[in-house]
């Protein structure tokens, strides 16, 4: 979600006329574009808002705009009053406070400039800067801003705020212009994607949103994340087995293996539903390869617990588990109301026995591949020389060419494999 706001501000300055500098001391103008969700996040965010301090100190005219998490919903007069040298501060998903500022010190009349007015409305007019112009392969679209689903452990509802679903034209536009500067593939982004439109009887559902999206020429392949097991509906399972370009990868995070656990964090399911639901995710759609998130170490989590994670982990062999370990935040009602008792060397532990099991999944599932031939659409060049990319079901694939693979959708023979990615030669 950051990263796609993140291109929405520097879209919005190339148009003002400003250009990208790799250099922070060459910039007139800085944006710190933050995520909170952890503890180690947000003091990495301080970390750097702090050293870009000395660059304000020595040119009193360098604009530094902190955005994102950090600044939430809200006005912070904290933050305001932690950080004086910061010029502007903007909420996730909003670059309107740092255009308006920009507008107000260049003297131009905010009200009838067509800049300003464009990016207040986030209409879905986006041209892409000018380095990623015909470079970018994979862009992400924001569909659901905010979340008002409130699990205990989460700070995002109350830093981007409540729910809301984009105007599917505005969705549609945005994807359109990205097609029309080379991307081939979008992502459909939500805290919860798989509530896009319903807040709103007049939208489509998710499913019925990408099926529009399928239609445009030039993209190739659609993704959306991260879905919530709730609301993973039998319409949207059946959009992604029967449309080509929506891709068979499922984002559908469990979190906790144990029930009490899963009720203490709200999330709305059991251990067996979210069983059930990978395996009527797998009877849907053949091949598919499903994600996860677990949360270690959460308030309470017992060693009794933490084995049932393990064992739906072992049982169901998903293809990737993001694993955290529970960081308390401040405002979230785990934090106001549970104590932080798992130490941090046992959430570690865990962290690494769950690690070790996932690498071991991984490398089984991958190693499935050897031998046969894949799609892979290429988006770039590594260090190393190698041609970078992903399958279908989202494998990361690399392969060695002396030709420009940029873009390019290529049937590849999986030479070799190993738990995080695989080698491959482009087949004749």
């Amino acid at each position: 979600m950051n990263v796609a706001d993140s291109l929405r501000v520097a879209s919005a300055l190339e148009k003002m006329g400003y250009e990208d500098t790799a250099k922070a001391k060459d910039a007139d103008v800085i944006i710190l574009n933050t995520c909170v969700v952890r503890q180690s996040a947000e003091d990495k965010a301080i970390g750097r808002l702090s050293s870009l301090r000395p660059l304000k100190t020595e040119n009193p005219n360098l604009v530094i705009n902190l955005m994102g998490c950090m600044v939430g919903v809200k006005d912070n007069p904290v933050l305001r009053k932690r950080f004086p040298y910061v010029d502007v501060f903007s909420p996730p998903s909003d670059p309107l406070p740092l255009v308006r500022h920009l507008l107000e010190k260049e003297g131009r009349d905010l009200e009838l400039d067509e800049t300003f007015t464009r990016f207040a409305m986030m209409d879905g007019d986006l041209l892409l800067p000018a380095h990623d112009k015909n470079n970018l392969v994979s862009s992400f679209i924001p569909v659901v801003l905010g979340c008002s689903h409130a699990c205990t452990y989460c700070i995002i509802p109350y830093r981007r705020g409540i729910e809301k679903s984009r105007p599917p034209q505005d969705i549609l536009a945005e994807a359109q212009s990205m097609a029309d500067q080379g991307v081939k593939e979008i992502t459909l982004l939500g805290q919860i994607v798989d509530r896009y439109g319903k807040d709103n009887p007049d939208y489509p559902t998710l499913g019925g949103l990408m099926r529009r999206l399928h239609t445009i020429q030039g993209i190739e392949r659609i993704r959306f994340l991260t879905s919530h097991p709730s609301y993973m509906t039998e319409e949207l399972l059946d959009t992604v087995g029967e449309f080509p370009k929506i891709m068979p990868h499922i984002e559908v995070p469990i979190q906790a293996g144990n029930d009490e656990v899963l009720e203490t964090m709200r999330r709305g399911y059991t251990n067996s539903q979210y069983r059930e639901l990978v395996q009527k995710i797998r009877e849907r759609i053949p091949g598919v390869s499903i994600a996860t998130d677990i949360i270690v170490g959460f308030p309470g989590e017992t060693e009794a617990q933490f084995q049932d994670t393990y064992d739906l982990l072992s049982d169901l062999k998903l293809d990737v588990a993001h694993l955290a370990r529970y960081s308390p935040r401040e405002g979230t009602v785990s934090a106001r109301r549970m104590e932080d008792n798992v130490p941090d060397e046992e959430k570690w532990r865990r962290f690494r026995v769950l690690e070790d099991l996932q690498e071991g999944i991984a490398a089984q599932i991958h190693n499935g591949y050897l031998g046969k031939t894949v799609p892979v659409l290429f988006e770039e060049k590594s260090k190393k020389g190698r041609w970078r990319g992903r399958s279908e079901t989202n494998k990361l694939v690399f392969a060695e060419s002396d030709e420009n693979l940029l873009g390019k959708l290529l049937q590849v023979e999986i030479t070799w494999s190993g738990p995080w990615s695989m080698l491959g030669q482009i087949a004749a």
